[in-house]
Protein backbone atom coordinates (compact mmCIF):
# COMPACT_ATOMS: atom_id res chain seq x y z
CA UNK A 1 0.00 0.00 0.00
CA UNK A 2 1.26 3.48 -0.87
CA UNK A 3 2.19 5.62 2.12
CA UNK A 4 -0.22 8.56 2.56
CA UNK A 5 1.74 10.33 5.29
CA UNK A 6 3.52 13.57 4.34
CA UNK A 7 7.30 13.27 4.37
CA UNK A 8 9.31 15.52 6.66
CA UNK A 9 11.74 17.85 4.86
CA UNK A 10 15.37 16.82 4.38
CA UNK A 11 18.09 19.37 5.10
CA UNK A 12 21.10 19.23 2.77
CA UNK A 13 23.67 21.93 3.49
CA UNK A 14 21.85 25.22 3.12
CA UNK A 15 18.97 23.69 1.13
CA UNK A 16 15.78 22.10 2.40
CA UNK A 17 14.08 19.51 0.22
CA UNK A 18 10.36 19.84 0.97
CA UNK A 19 9.06 16.56 -0.40
CA UNK A 20 5.75 16.66 -2.19
CA UNK A 21 5.89 20.32 -3.13
CA UNK A 22 7.84 19.77 -6.36
CA UNK A 23 10.26 17.42 -8.06
CA UNK A 24 13.93 18.11 -7.31
CA UNK A 25 16.63 17.79 -9.94
CA UNK A 26 20.03 16.22 -9.39
CA UNK A 27 22.52 17.13 -12.09
CA UNK A 28 25.10 14.50 -13.03
CA UNK A 29 28.79 15.46 -13.09
CA UNK A 30 30.80 12.48 -14.31
CA UNK A 31 34.55 12.57 -13.78
CA UNK A 32 35.22 9.07 -15.09
CA UNK A 33 36.68 8.75 -18.60
CA UNK A 34 34.60 5.64 -19.38
CA UNK A 35 31.14 6.91 -18.44
CA UNK A 36 28.42 5.03 -20.35
CA UNK A 37 26.91 8.29 -21.56
CA UNK A 38 30.20 9.68 -22.84
CA UNK A 39 29.88 12.85 -20.78
CA UNK A 40 32.88 12.39 -18.48
CA UNK A 41 35.08 15.44 -17.97
CA UNK A 42 38.77 15.04 -17.25
CA UNK A 43 39.95 18.32 -15.76
CA UNK A 44 38.90 20.67 -12.98
CA UNK A 45 38.10 23.70 -15.13
CA UNK A 46 35.83 21.69 -17.42
CA UNK A 47 34.08 20.27 -14.37
CA UNK A 48 33.54 23.74 -12.88
CA UNK A 49 32.15 24.99 -16.17
CA UNK A 50 29.77 22.05 -16.47
CA UNK A 51 28.58 22.43 -12.86
CA UNK A 52 27.95 26.15 -13.31
CA UNK A 53 25.95 25.39 -16.44
CA UNK A 54 23.74 22.98 -14.51
CA UNK A 55 23.26 25.58 -11.78
CA UNK A 56 22.13 28.15 -14.34
CA UNK A 57 19.78 25.61 -15.93
CA UNK A 58 17.93 24.94 -12.69
CA UNK A 59 19.55 21.97 -10.94
CA UNK A 60 18.94 21.63 -7.19
CA UNK A 61 22.02 19.54 -6.36
CA UNK A 62 25.12 18.34 -8.22
CA UNK A 63 26.10 14.65 -7.99
CA UNK A 64 29.84 14.11 -8.51
CA UNK A 65 31.09 10.65 -9.43
CA UNK A 66 34.53 9.31 -10.28
CA UNK A 67 33.86 5.66 -11.12
CA UNK A 68 31.84 4.45 -14.08
CA UNK A 69 28.77 2.31 -13.32
CA UNK A 70 28.20 1.06 -16.86
CA UNK A 71 27.87 -2.73 -17.26
CA UNK A 72 31.30 -4.33 -17.59
CA UNK A 73 33.19 -1.35 -16.20
CA UNK A 74 36.22 -2.06 -14.06
CA UNK A 75 36.41 -0.82 -10.46
CA UNK A 76 38.96 1.87 -9.70
CA UNK A 77 41.05 2.16 -6.58
CA UNK A 78 40.15 4.44 -3.70
CA UNK A 79 43.16 6.60 -4.51
CA UNK A 80 42.26 6.97 -8.18
CA UNK A 81 38.63 7.76 -7.44
CA UNK A 82 39.72 10.33 -4.85
CA UNK A 83 42.19 11.86 -7.30
CA UNK A 84 39.37 12.42 -9.75
CA UNK A 85 36.70 13.81 -7.44
CA UNK A 86 38.24 15.52 -4.40
CA UNK A 87 39.90 18.50 -6.14
CA UNK A 88 36.67 19.16 -8.04
CA UNK A 89 34.51 19.01 -4.91
CA UNK A 90 36.90 21.35 -3.10
CA UNK A 91 36.57 23.90 -5.89
CA UNK A 92 32.82 23.47 -6.36
CA UNK A 93 32.12 23.92 -2.66
CA UNK A 94 33.31 27.52 -2.92
CA UNK A 95 32.16 28.22 -6.48
CA UNK A 96 28.51 27.18 -6.69
CA UNK A 97 25.53 27.84 -4.39
CA UNK A 98 24.12 24.31 -4.60
CA UNK A 99 24.92 21.36 -2.34
CA UNK A 100 27.21 18.67 -3.71
CA UNK A 101 26.56 14.95 -3.54
CA UNK A 102 29.33 12.34 -3.81
CA UNK A 103 28.41 9.24 -5.79
CA UNK A 104 30.52 6.49 -4.22
CA UNK A 105 30.21 3.20 -2.35
CA UNK A 106 33.60 3.55 -0.64
CA UNK A 107 33.67 5.11 2.84
CA UNK A 108 37.26 6.32 2.39
CA UNK A 109 36.26 8.33 -0.68
CA UNK A 110 33.10 9.53 1.04
CA UNK A 111 35.03 10.82 4.06
CA UNK A 112 37.45 12.76 1.87
CA UNK A 113 34.52 14.17 -0.09
CA UNK A 114 32.76 15.31 3.08
CA UNK A 115 35.94 16.95 4.28
CA UNK A 116 36.17 18.69 0.88
CA UNK A 117 32.62 20.06 1.16
CA UNK A 118 30.14 17.40 -0.03
CA UNK A 119 26.73 17.52 1.70
CA UNK A 120 25.15 14.25 0.59
CA UNK A 121 26.23 10.62 0.09
CA UNK A 122 24.88 8.62 -2.86
CA UNK A 123 25.57 4.90 -2.44
CA UNK A 124 24.78 2.82 -5.53
CA UNK A 125 25.11 -0.38 -3.47
CA UNK A 126 22.78 0.59 -0.62
CA UNK A 127 25.41 -0.14 2.07
CA UNK A 128 25.97 -3.71 0.82
CA UNK A 129 29.60 -3.01 -0.13
CA UNK A 130 30.53 -0.70 2.73
CA UNK A 131 28.12 -0.17 5.65
CA UNK A 132 30.52 2.41 7.12
CA UNK A 133 28.98 4.93 4.75
CA UNK A 134 25.99 4.97 7.10
CA UNK A 135 28.24 5.75 10.04
CA UNK A 136 29.67 8.70 8.12
CA UNK A 137 26.20 9.97 7.18
CA UNK A 138 25.20 9.82 10.85
CA UNK A 139 28.37 11.51 12.12
CA UNK A 140 28.27 14.30 9.55
CA UNK A 141 24.51 14.74 9.61
CA UNK A 142 24.17 14.49 5.82
CA UNK A 143 21.46 12.84 3.71
CA UNK A 144 22.14 9.34 2.39
CA UNK A 145 20.77 7.92 -0.86
CA UNK A 146 20.37 4.14 -0.77
CA UNK A 147 20.06 2.42 -4.13
CA UNK A 148 18.88 -1.11 -4.83
CA UNK A 149 21.49 -2.80 -7.02
CA UNK A 150 20.61 -6.20 -8.48
CA UNK A 151 23.93 -6.84 -10.19
CA UNK A 152 24.70 -9.43 -7.52
CA UNK A 153 21.31 -11.17 -7.90
CA UNK A 154 21.57 -14.43 -9.85
CA UNK A 155 17.83 -15.04 -10.29
CA UNK A 156 14.67 -13.06 -9.67
CA UNK A 157 11.48 -14.20 -8.12
CA UNK A 158 9.16 -11.20 -7.84
CA UNK A 159 11.15 -8.20 -9.09
CA UNK A 160 9.38 -5.51 -7.08
CA UNK A 161 9.40 -7.66 -3.95
CA UNK A 162 13.16 -8.15 -4.40
CA UNK A 163 13.79 -4.42 -4.73
CA UNK A 164 11.53 -3.51 -1.80
CA UNK A 165 13.24 -6.15 0.36
CA UNK A 166 16.67 -4.85 -0.67
CA UNK A 167 15.73 -1.26 0.17
CA UNK A 168 14.19 -2.30 3.50
CA UNK A 169 17.45 -4.01 4.42
CA UNK A 170 19.44 -0.92 3.48
CA UNK A 171 17.06 1.28 5.48
CA UNK A 172 17.43 -0.91 8.56
CA UNK A 173 21.22 -0.81 8.29
CA UNK A 174 21.25 2.97 7.95
CA UNK A 175 18.95 3.47 10.93
CA UNK A 176 21.02 1.05 13.03
CA UNK A 177 24.04 3.30 12.45
CA UNK A 178 22.07 6.32 13.62
CA UNK A 179 21.14 7.95 10.30
CA UNK A 180 18.00 10.04 10.96
CA UNK A 181 14.91 8.75 9.16
CA UNK A 182 14.39 12.11 7.44
CA UNK A 183 17.92 11.96 5.99
CA UNK A 184 17.34 8.78 3.95
CA UNK A 185 16.37 8.81 0.26
CA UNK A 186 15.66 5.63 -1.72
CA UNK A 187 16.52 4.76 -5.32
CA UNK A 188 15.14 1.57 -6.97
CA UNK A 189 18.21 1.45 -9.23
CA UNK A 190 17.11 1.70 -12.85
CA UNK A 191 19.57 -0.23 -15.03
CA UNK A 192 21.52 -1.93 -12.27
CA UNK A 193 21.13 -5.65 -12.87
CA UNK A 194 17.70 -5.25 -14.45
CA UNK A 195 16.61 -5.93 -18.02
CA UNK A 196 14.92 -3.34 -20.19
CA UNK A 197 11.51 -4.84 -19.49
CA UNK A 198 12.23 -4.93 -15.74
CA UNK A 199 13.28 -1.28 -15.76
CA UNK A 200 9.98 -0.37 -17.40
CA UNK A 201 8.10 -2.38 -14.77
CA UNK A 202 9.91 -0.54 -11.97
CA UNK A 203 8.82 2.81 -13.39
CA UNK A 204 5.26 1.59 -13.96
CA UNK A 205 5.02 0.31 -10.37
CA UNK A 206 7.04 3.09 -8.76
CA UNK A 207 4.16 4.11 -6.47
CA UNK A 208 4.56 0.81 -4.62
CA UNK A 209 7.87 2.01 -3.19
CA UNK A 210 6.05 4.80 -1.37
CA UNK A 211 5.08 2.19 1.22
CA UNK A 212 8.67 2.44 2.52
CA UNK A 213 7.94 5.94 3.78
CA UNK A 214 10.90 7.71 2.20
CA UNK A 215 11.32 10.02 -0.83
CA UNK A 216 12.12 8.27 -4.09
CA UNK A 217 14.93 9.22 -6.47
CA UNK A 218 14.82 7.91 -10.04
CA UNK A 219 17.73 7.84 -12.46
CA UNK A 220 16.64 6.99 -16.00
CA UNK A 221 18.75 9.55 -17.84
CA UNK A 222 20.02 8.25 -21.22
CA UNK A 223 19.39 4.64 -20.20
CA UNK A 224 16.55 3.95 -22.61
CA UNK A 225 16.42 3.56 -26.41
CA UNK A 226 19.82 1.86 -26.22
CA UNK A 227 19.78 1.24 -29.97
CA UNK A 228 20.35 4.97 -30.36
CA UNK A 229 23.50 6.97 -29.59
CA UNK A 230 23.44 8.60 -26.14
CA UNK A 231 22.99 12.06 -27.64
CA UNK A 232 19.72 10.91 -29.25
CA UNK A 233 17.96 9.60 -26.12
CA UNK A 234 16.61 12.90 -24.84
CA UNK A 235 12.97 12.35 -25.76
CA UNK A 236 12.93 8.83 -24.29
CA UNK A 237 14.44 10.16 -21.08
CA UNK A 238 11.81 12.91 -20.96
CA UNK A 239 9.04 10.31 -21.20
CA UNK A 240 10.48 8.24 -18.35
CA UNK A 241 10.95 11.31 -16.16
CA UNK A 242 7.37 12.50 -16.70
CA UNK A 243 5.89 9.08 -15.97
CA UNK A 244 8.16 8.58 -12.95
CA UNK A 245 6.86 11.86 -11.50
CA UNK A 246 3.29 10.76 -12.16
CA UNK A 247 4.09 7.52 -10.32
CA UNK A 248 5.58 9.26 -7.29
CA UNK A 249 9.22 10.24 -7.90
CA UNK A 250 10.45 13.05 -5.66
CA UNK A 251 13.85 13.63 -7.29
CA UNK A 252 15.30 12.78 -10.69
CA UNK A 253 18.96 12.35 -11.55
CA UNK A 254 19.66 13.68 -15.05
CA UNK A 255 22.34 14.72 -17.52
CA UNK A 256 20.26 17.19 -19.55
CA UNK A 257 19.23 19.60 -16.81
CA UNK A 258 17.70 22.41 -18.88
CA UNK A 259 15.32 20.12 -20.77
CA UNK A 260 14.41 18.00 -17.76
CA UNK A 261 13.62 21.10 -15.67
CA UNK A 262 10.89 21.87 -18.20
CA UNK A 263 9.61 18.28 -18.08
CA UNK A 264 9.54 18.34 -14.28
CA UNK A 265 7.80 21.69 -14.02
CA UNK A 266 5.03 20.69 -16.40
CA UNK A 267 4.64 17.28 -14.76
CA UNK A 268 4.47 18.97 -11.37
CA UNK A 269 1.85 21.42 -12.62
CA UNK A 270 -0.33 18.45 -13.56
CA UNK A 271 0.40 16.09 -10.68
CA UNK A 272 0.98 18.41 -7.70
CA UNK A 273 -1.86 20.92 -8.04
CA UNK A 274 -2.91 20.27 -4.46
CA UNK A 275 0.56 21.25 -3.23
CA UNK A 276 0.30 24.73 -4.68
CA UNK A 277 2.33 24.16 -7.83
CA UNK A 278 1.15 26.53 -10.54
Amino acid sequence: MESQLPLAPTRCGGVEFRWGERTYIMGILNLSPDSFSGDGVDNIEAAITRARQMVSEGADIIDVGGESTRPGSQPVTTEEESRRVIPVIERLASKIPLPISIDTYKSEVALRALEAGAKMLNDQWGLKKDPNLAELAAEWGVPLILMSNQRDTAEYGDLIFEIVSSLKGSLETAVSFGVPWENIILDPGIGFGKSGAQNLEVIYRLAEFRSLGRPILVGTSRKFMLDLPVDQRLEATAATVAIAIARGADMVRVHDVRQMVQVCRMSDAIMRRGQGVA
